[in-house]
């Protein structure tokens, strides 16, 4: 099946070729008829799998230009907002429809000349759109395709009360409302019940940690926990890798950690970092410059970085369910990839939760010549060698 049997425009199927695409991911093939049906939707989606393509794909096919925002798009962070505003600038770059980014961290100046200048796609963040309604820079009044995504992620970041407000902002009658969502707790049930009219729901592998992606615990006593990220790197031949820490203090100390190697190419990405910095560094990882990242969950979410071929998480995540969206950073669009979570003791209720989550258990492995310090989580890890990095010139490769 191609794009060109889904009913999308041609100046949508115009784009799609000229990007490179021609078999569309089974979110895709399940979304995109039922969204130019114009039916409220549902979704869930092992990440990596191209859900921000089924969405913008058939709302860019649906829309003529008005000069006024007709579809917004709520994200929960600025990464997410600028990464998914470059998608609908892509797909709908023969349509004519113009794009407005929004989020904070920023002046308000610039972001209300893209309104003024006659959007009409708008993707924020909701605290910074708040803001632009009450300065009288946005108006809602002409939405026709409200997007929520990532909404759990939302909620856990306290941002649900806004989102309430605005979905309210929006036209109810003739509406279009897609509503996206990793997990769905009861709080997340509930709103979605009461923004969303009859429906379809969407799944696909929402619990499942892709296939393309190797990945295991590595155990070892709480004192050796630098130690063996370090060994970890040393012995791995990567081409590119995200470590993820529980909290921004943690990334940078880590950051330092690895740059006190004489690894220079590393740089840190958390919420005190000003965005500017922070977009330098993801930039600076997609196009090579950085061979590390070091993030909180800021970046576990939906940044779509192609090519990273290793995931460390520093910490198991005490989020379930932020464990499939951290190593699904790597293993995308059927690429291979590996992820190493380290593992002490005080952290055994949450690998065992990840565990439940996942629906399988998890190797416990030890890494070859390192000098453990014995823990009891060792007797049930067997020896498990990583090719070691290539000393000498010429492309990485993933182990």
């Amino acid at each position: 099946m191609g794009f060109d049997t889904l009913g999308l425009s041609a100046s949508v199927l115009e784009a799609i070729e000229e990007s490179g695409y021609t078999t569309p991911t089974p979110i895709q093939v399940q979304a995109i008829p039922v969204i130019l049906e114009g039916k409220d939707v549902i979704g869930a989606s092992q990440t990596g799998t191209g859900k921000t393509a089924a969405f913008a794909l058939p709302s860019l096919s649906k829309l003529e230009k008005l000069g006024k925002p007709q579809i917004l798009v709520l994200e929960p962070t600025r990464e997410l907002a600028h990464q998914v505003a470059g998608q609908f600038e892509k797909y709908g770059k023969h349509t004519g429809l113009k794009v407005a980014l929004l989020y904070g961290g920023v002046g308000l100046g610039t972001q209300a000349e893209q309104l003024a200048a006659g959007a009409d796609i708008v993707v924020a963040t909701p605290g910074r759109l708040v803001d632009h309604f009450y300065r009288a820079s946005m108006r809602f009044g002409e939405i026709k395709i409200l997007i929520l995504d990532e909404v759990d992620r939302m909620l856990d970041m306290g941002f649900l009360p806004q989102v309430r407000k605005i979905v309210n902002l929006c036209p109810w009658e003739g509406r279009q409302t897609l509503f996206f969502s990793a997990t769905m707790p009861p709080a997340i049930q509930t709103f979605a019940q009461w923004c969303l009219f009859e429906p379809v729901s969407i799944e696909i592998a929402r619990r499942a940690v892709a296939a393309t992606v190797s990945h295991a615990f590595y155990p070892v006593s709480i004192d050796q926990r630098d130690e063996l990220l370090l060994a970890l790197l040393k012995q791995t031949d990567y081409h590119s890798v995200m470590i993820f820490t529980r909290t921004r203090r943690e990334a940078d100390e880590v950051t330092g950690l690895i740059k006190a190697t004489g690894q220079t190419k590393v740089a840190a990405m958390h919420s005190d970092i000003n965005q500017a910095d922070r977009m330098k560094a993801l930039a600076g990882f997609k196009s090579g410059q950085f061979e590390i990242l070091v993030a909180t969950d800021v970046a576990a979410r939906g940044i779509d970085v192609s090519g990273v071929s290793h995931v460390i998480n520093y910490r198991v995540p005490e989020n379930a369910e932020d464990y499939v969206h951290r190593i699904g950073r790597t293993g995308r669009a059927e690429a291979e990839g590996d992820a190493f979570t380290i593992l002490t003791a005080d952290e055994l209720d949450f690998a065992k939760s990840v565990e439940i989550f996942v629906e399988k258990s998890i190797d416990r492995r030890k890494l070859d010549d390192f000098p453990y310090i014995y823990t009891a989580l060792l007797d049930d890890a067997p020896s498990k060698s990583i090719r070691r990095k290539k000393t000498g010139g010429g492309k990485k490769k993933r182990r």
